[in-house]
């Protein structure tokens, strides 16, 4: 009985080690990738391959990770550095740099540590976009300057599986006596378009006015000739109305006047007018020289009664049908 539980025991413990061998050689084989990662595998220290995310097997203690490359885009700042314009004036600039690795065989063994070759890079090249470029593009035409860094960087990183995505300078700082220059040029340059822009609002303003006086000179006689224009209308029509009423009056004058009575009445307005008139000279002038017969006043009404005989004897006062 004791034989058979030591034989017992014996077998438990070797059917127990070898189940917890077993367990330690499937966790050492199983490999959890996580997502925008990759394992480089080295078996004897030579590259056998590379695992991307998800499940993958390694052979334990044969195979083992080598290199852990993110294959996220990563920035990392390039730090200032001095730089000469072609103008020759120095710079002070530094930018930040985005990249992200695309072959984590190239990243691993071409070479030493990427990130460090890409900012070293980067410095080499801005001093040479820079150098190629006067002072006034350098801030005018950064974006170029930008993309040209970018094309020379990655035509450079091929061989190392990089690839960058983009280069943007943070600042650009020149010394300060250019700085200075700079500010005074701005400043005259401000001066002058506020000139120009001053210049022009008074010319605008003179425009207006000289518009605003040829409207209401416009305005005016087109109201004056208007106002002609009625008063115009207006006095013909007064004469046409006058007119028509004094024909109407003759032709009324007229009817009754070739009549007996009528005579009688034309004769004796005749008269009355003939002294009102000898009267009204006599007002105006001292001196009045008449003969003795012609300042009796029946001889004045006897020279009216004959001047209206004559008329109504005349063919063109009278019909000649007057008694």
């Amino acid at each position: 009985m004791d034989i058979a539980v030591e034989v017992f025991k014996i077998l438990f413990s070797f059917w127990g080690g070898l189940a917890i061998i077993l367990l330690v050689l499937l966790k050492t084989s199983i490999k959890f990738v996580p997502q925008n990662r990759a394992y480089v595998i080295e078996r004897f220290g030579k590259y056998r391959t590379s695992l991307t995310a998800g499940l993958n097997f390694i052979v334990p203690f044969i195979d083992r990770i080598a290199y852990d490359r993110s294959l996220k885009e990563q920035a990392v700042d390039v730090p200032s550095q001095a730089a000469i314009t072609k103008d020759n004036i120095g710079l002070t600039v530094d930018g930040v740099l985005y990249f992200k690795v695309l072959d984590p065989f190239k990243a691993s063994y071409g070479v030493d540590d990427y990130t460090f070759a890409v900012i070293q890079l980067a410095q080499t090249t801005m001093r040479s976009e820079i150098g190629k470029l006067d002072l006034d593009k350098t801030f005018e035409e950064r974006d170029l300057l930008n993309s040209a860094i970018v094309s020379a960087i990655n035509e450079a990183a091929m061989p190392w599986g990089v690839q960058v995505m983009r280069y943007e300078i943070k600042d650009i700082t020149p010394p300060r006596s250019v700085l200075e220059a700079m500010e005074r040029q701005m400043k005259a340059e401000r001066d002058k378009r506020a000139s120009i822009l001053e210049s022009e609002g008074e010319r605008q303003s003179a425009i207006n006015v000289a518009e605003g006086e040829k409207q209401s000179v416009v305005l005016a006689a087109e109201a004056e000739r208007a106002q002609q224009i009625l008063k115009a209308e207006g006095e013909a029509k007064a004469i046409e109305l006058v007119a028509l009423a004094k024909a109407k009056a003759l032709h009324t004058i007229g009817g009754v006047a070739n009549t007996v009575a009528g005579q009688k009445a034309v004769q004796l307005d005749l008269a009355e007018q003939a002294i009102e008139a000898k009267q009204n000279i006599a007002k105006e002038s001292t001196i009045v020289l008449m003969d003795g017969e012609s300042s009796e006043t029946a001889k004045v009404v006897t020279e009216a009664v004959a001047i209206v005989t004559a008329m109504n004897k005349s063919d063109a006062f009278g019909s000649g049908d007057a008694p």
